[in-house]
């Protein structure tokens, strides 16, 4: 649970040069790199059907080509249906010129006319205030200088001749690359292991099968959504009366493979082209609402159901991702930037080096549930905590919220209050929150309390004794009857430390919580006299309760001697919670005199609780 320690500067700035000449190889060799990164992600994609093929009986080779050819055979058609269709628009859109100067001139008039209109004053307004002058004109009533625009001569046979091959010879360059990745998969796979991992074959093996895993079943799935989502979008674009329905699924299906802002890009040419084909806007808006329908039900829907968080990033590494990549590579960029960044991933959580890569692009969290109750308290934000243990406790007890977050919490409290590395408003920022934080999540209040003048008495007290006060200010100290039943009271009683007064008061807390007796005394309390409103037959149960390990706990045969001679008959236990430390499978035998031992909160409730129905005692 402890936080990985800074590298050292030397590691820093290795670091550093070594991700700057990455950058260098990536952007400077972006065109051989480009088709090599395309056709091995291709390949993942390709796979399964090739390794299908080879099962029904085709040798490895003929398997490879097959799969290749129905790839090749399925862009191709896909491309030219798109070609087609783009040929098609481009022929009609003379006939639509019309309607859409009209609607140019409305959105003209409700938008960039009103802020002429705004702008025109301002400017005269600010020309006045900074005294601005014409600027100089020409001597002797020269003419005014003629601007001057170069354009290129329009393209001969030749030059569209070479346009034409440099798509086409990249994409033959793809397909010959695939048919050698699919041909040598294996082999490349030992290489790799040989080449990075060979001081630890089963690690890279495994990031090596993890890696593998993630971007296969993503692009068969991602592929496998896109075009659902683009035959919903052409069925719908065809129902709506939008021209070139097929057109706009094939534009769906594609551009959502750049993550987030390419389903909208989409939906907006759509759009206008509804706007442009209908005198109102109704077609735009149907067209503009069948995108975000259809996107809004397989994003929040479909795709978690089919796949999940396989990819195992977090949204916004996703779009950083989605920018770093289309800056480094163009549009293909943006098309590889997800799978890209899943390897850089994976990558991070095999080797040690690259740990940073997975706490900066993965979707886990960063601090634990211990480590970020403690960050935020020093930070003085109670209201970050609450909404971490609402979600925590949709689930769980308030008795494992405690176990689980604040015990450990503040064991990392006591580490840096021990080195001195905690300044003394941290310290108080710290007890405010926890303070605050157990107030309202034990019912004492429904939201973070506001501090109020004059509470000079409670400000001198520990946190475990600040909330002790507060709670029995609410609950009054004078609610038990004169004569109080024997057997019917649970005392809890911290050892020592203030981390031990703290557990003691939450322990008190969850046993109230299921309408248990209980109350907190501290250890001089029960020291040097008997606690109010308690008599040795009135207690059934007495526990003692250490928040971590320590030196303290070196003292608790003596103490629990002390509390046996005290109350008589009462039944003692001992609680010894683990802090941030493992609890062993095997809980350990109870220390002393103690009738029992428990290691977590919700352990000592059930004590609690069996006692009392064997005992037949009614818990008030």
């Amino acid at each position: 649970m402890a936080i990985t320690p800074a590298p050292a500067p030397r590691d820093r700035a290795l670091g550093i040069l070594a991700t700057t000449a990455v950058l260098g190889i990536l952007y400077v060799g972006r065109d051989v790199l480009v088709p090599i990164t395309l056709a091995v992600l291709l390949s993942l994609l390709i796979a399964p059907t090739a390794r299908r093929l080879r099962h029904l009986g085709l040798g490895r080779t003929s398997s490879v080509v097959a799969a290749v050819l129905v790839f090749a055979i399925v862009f191709a058609a896909g491309a030219t249906v798109i070609g087609s269709q783009l040929a098609r628009l481009a022929g009609e859109l003379p006939q639509y010129e019309t309607t859409l100067r009209g609607k140019l001139a409305t959105l003209n008039e409700l938008t960039v006319q009103h802020v002429n209109q705004v702008k025109g004053p301002a400017d005269r307004v600010i020309g006045h205030i900074t005294d601005k002058k014409p600027g100089p004109t020409l001597e002797g009533g020269g003419n005014a200088p003629i601007a001057v625009a170069v354009h290129e001569p329009p393209a001969g046979p030749v030059q569209l001749i070479e346009r034409a091959l440099g798509p086409l010879g990249t994409t033959g360059i793809v397909l010959v690359t695939i048919v050698f990745v699919l041909l040598e998969l294996d082999d490349l796979r030992d290489r790799l292991i040989r080449i990075i991992g060979g001081s630890d074959i089963r690690t890279m093996t495994v990031a090596l099968n993890d890696a593998g895993a993630r971007l296969s079943r993503f692009f068969v799935s991602q592929f496998a959504v896109n075009a659902g989502v683009g035959v919903l979008i052409g069925i719908g674009a065809l129902l709506i009366g939008l021209p070139h329905a097929i057109l706009w699924g094939a534009l769906a299906a594609v551009m959502r493979f750049v993550p987030y802002v390419g389903i909208w890009i989409a939906a907006l040419i759509a759009s206008a082209m509804g706007a442009a084909v209908d005198p109102g806007w109704g077609v735009a808006l149907m067209t503009f609402g069948l995108f975000a329908v259809v996107d809004t039900i397989t994003g929040q829907i479909v795709e978690p159901q089919l796949y999940g968080h396989t990819t195992g990033l977090s949204p916004l590494s996703v779009v950083v991702a989605a920018i770093f990549w289309g800056w480094l590579w163009g549009p293909v960029g943006l098309v590889v930037s997800t799978p890209l960044t899943m390897c850089l991933l994976v990558a991070g959580r095999y080797f040690r080096p690259l740990r940073v890569l997975d706490v900066l692009l993965g979707d886990t969290r960063a601090l634990t549930l211990p480590q970020r109750f403690y960050q935020r308290a020093l930070s003085g934000d109670a209201d970050g905590i609450l909404a971490g243990a609402r979600e925590f406790l949709k689930g769980n007890s308030f008795a494992a919220y405690c176990d689980e977050v604040v015990m450990p919490a503040t064991h990392l409290a006591s580490f840096d209050l021990d080195s001195g590395a905690i300044t003394r408003g941290q310290l108080l920022r710290l007890r405010t929150t926890t303070v605050d934080v157990i107030t309202v999540l034990g019912g004492d209040a429904r939201k973070v309390p506001r501090r109020r003048r004059g509470n000079s008495v409670l400000d001198d007290l520990n946190a475990g004794q600040r909330l002790r006060v507060q709670r029995e200010q609410q609950a009054g100290k004078g609610q038990r009857p004169l004569k109080v039943p024997d057997g019917s009271i649970v005392v809890c009683v911290g050892l020592g430390s203030i981390a031990d007064d703290i557990a003691a008061e939450l322990l008190v807390r969850i046993l109230r919580d299921q309408q248990v007796d209980a109350c907190h005394r501290s250890l001089d309390e029960v020291t040097n006299a008997a606690p109010a409103g308690t008599t040795a037959q009135s207690v059934s149960m007495v526990y003692l309760v250490s928040a971590f390990p320590g030196e303290d706990r070196n003292t608790v045969d003596a103490v629990v001697l002390d509390l046996r001679r005290r109350y008589g008959n009462a039944m003692v236990v001992t609680v010894l919670h683990p802090g941030i430390l493992p609890q062993p499978e095997t809980p350990p035998p109870a220390p002393g005199n103690a009738d029992d031992t428990a290691q977590s909160f919700a352990a000592a409730l059930q004590i609690c609780v069996d006692w009392h129905r064997q005992h037949g005692s009614a818990a008030t």
